[in-house]
């Protein structure tokens, strides 16, 4: 017995043949049997030959039968044009001096149009084939009409895209024609490829990525629209019946597909299912709905089916969980580099010890991001009291953003506290040091530094690579210290020796030392940047190193900084 729910194609396969060989036999038992024909009464229906015994697919003169009835046969072709439900004419060739069919005119026709815009063939009689249908040339449907009257072979359903210009305009219409000859006429039909509701349906079907097919499980004959023939890309006329949908469903999909013919063939109206079919390698995903038709004894003679193609759909869908996904995955890692970076800042930029304010001097410190969610990057500054008296002052910048350039700022800071214990050490042996360390690593970038000394007799020695000179503000009055100096940025040049200057301070002094995202600004000259940091700052005499650090800020919390910027003011008490 078969499965209830089949899980391979193979074995759902056996269930459907069995299903069909159990409804035969059911419908058989009950249907009416039309008797052989007898061989002696002669062809018959629409293969029948003519009666004077010629074949209906070759030419062959019937004119003899028709004049020994004392009729003229073709008038009572032409009499009947009218009863063909479709456009009809009977053309009669029209030869060239070379003997050759080069045209035809019309010798009857129907008053059928087989378009709006095309005149009916009774209104064209007595005229040619190319004068009715200017055009026609390339479409085929001459060369075509003169091979049937040469060969007698028949022609069925010869599609035409015929284009016209007509007064309002250009129309087209795709149109099949049928012709047949005998006795040296044609006669030919042509009438629309589709009417305007299968338009409509054929556009419905490719907008909504839709088709349907019908399946008689009594004859074996299988019926799919064009829409679904596009989504399996089947060829036209060659639809695939039930066992052959059974070979290209995915195998996770097998038991979706087999419950749902189960319904099926019980009678039953399933609800519509998502199933996964192999279509020349690709993945296609369907929602089939389906309805059988079900006859008086109850038994489902056909099963009808409606597919939508949810391919994009589905696609769709996963590449935006994939986009969730890694925009989660970079949301959790922009998170934990915020809880690192939080973390180092507090360990790398602390609070200023109550000792340097015993030995003269205030401090303040502020660190700029230039995103507002970032902690710090590659700016940072040292501010300590050293144990032969001095004060270590230093701000520098390393290059970069993100965790890179923070573990660069932690190296170089970590490095110059350890370095500044080194007795007798001067701030230009400082940065001499700092700068063979940082060359040595062939993994680091450049950077920028001032390094100094405060002393208790209010003097300033220090050292400059690369970074913009510290400002003083005296008697209301903002200046950037002398720069003669300066050397190259440290990790450059191997071997530098960097020298010092020393500028003398006075009580009520203070010092501004930044980096250079305070006055950068891109398509700005760095002068121009300085130039106002020192006007703001002389704005702020008479204030302390806090007072004059929050002016500051507020002064640069606009919105313009394009870089993390690091800030120290020493006020000399």
């Amino acid at each position: 017995m078969s499965p209830a729910v089949p899980r391979d194609p193979e074995t759902l396969k056996r269930l459907v043949i069995h299903e069909v060989a159990l409804l035969r036999a059911a419908a058989g038992r009950s249907a009416g049997v039309r008797p052989r024909p007898d061989a002696s009464a002669g062809p018959t229906g629409s293969g029948a030959a003519c009666p004077c015994g010629g074949s209906p697919d070759r030419s062959h003169s019937c004119a003899d039968a028709g004049e020994a009835a004392g009729h003229d046969p073709w008038a009572c072709v032409c009499a009947a044009l009218p009863a063909i439900p479709v456009s009809a004419a009977l053309l009669s060739p029209v030869t060239g001096e070379d003997g050759r069919t080069e045209d035809f005119v019309i010798r009857a026709g129907n008053h059928i149009r087989s378009a709006e815009w095309l005149d009916a063939p009774d209104h064209q009689v007595g005229r040619r084939l190319r004068e009715v249908r200017p055009g026609v040339d390339g479409t085929g449907l001459l060369d075509s009409l003169t091979e049937v009257l040469h060969t007698g072979r028949a022609l069925r359903a010869f599609p035409v895209d015929y284009t016209e210009r007509r007064p309002d305009g250009l129309h087209r219409a795709k149109l099949l024609y049928d012709a047949a000859s005998c006795s040296g006429q044609v006669l030919t039909t042509w009438r629309p490829a589709h009417d305007p509701a299968e338009l409509m349906s054929l556009e419905a079907q490719y907008i909504a990525s839709m088709g349907w097919a019908r399946f008689d499980l009594l004859s074996g004959e299988t019926t799919w629209s064009e829409g679904l023939g596009a989504i399996f890309r089947a060829p036209p006329g060659r639809p695939m019946g039930l066992l052959g949908l059974c070979d290209t469903v995915l195998l996770e999909d097998v038991p979706r597909w087999g419950r749902l013919l189960r319904a099926l063939f019980d009678g039953e109206e399933p609800p519509g299912s998502d199933i996964r079919f192999s279509v020349n390698g690709d993945v296609r995903t369907l929602h089939v709905i389906g309805r059988p038709v079900i006859s008086t004894d109850g038994l489902p003679w056909a099963l009808h089916l409606i597919a939508r193609d949810l391919t994009a759909v589905v696609r769709g869908r996963q590449r935006l969980a994939a986009t969730r996904r890694q925009t989660e995955r970079l949301r959790e890692e922009a998170a934990a580099e915020h809880r690192v970076a939080s973390a180092l800042r507090e360990a790398l930029l602390p609070r200023h010890s109550s000792e340097i304010a015993r030995l003269g001097y205030a401090v303040a410190a502020a660190y700029l991001p230039v995103e507002a969610d970032a902690a710090v990057g590659g700016d940072w500054y040292k501010c300590r009291a050293l144990p032969d008296g001095r004060i270590l002052l230093a701000i520098g910048d390393a290059c970069g953003h993100g965790l890179s350039a923070v573990a660069r700022m932690a190296q170089q800071r970590h490095a110059l506290a350890g370095l500044a214990h080194t007795p007798g050490s001067d701030a230009g042996q400082l940065t001499t040091w700092l700068n063979e360390l940082v060359c040595a690593d062939i993994s680091a970038e450049t950077a920028t530094s001032v390094i100094g000394h405060l002393d208790g007799e209010r003097r300033l020695v220090w050292a400059c690579a690369g970074h913009p000179a510290p400002l003083l503000l005296r008697g209301g009055a903002a200046t950037a210290l002398g720069t003669g100096h300066r050397g190259p940025l440290l990790g450059l040049l191997p071997g530098e020796a960097y020298e010092v200057d020393e500028v003398a301070l006075e009580r009520g002094d203070l010092l501004l030392l930044y980096t250079d995202g305070l006055v950068e600004r891109r398509g700005e000259d760095l002068e121009d940047g300085i130039d106002a940091l020192r006007g703001l700052l002389a704005g702020c005499a008479g204030r302390d190193a806090r007072q004059t650090l929050d002016a500051v800020v507020a002064g640069c919390a606009d919105g313009s900084l394009e870089d993390d910027t690091c800030l120290v003011a020493v006020e000399v008490l």
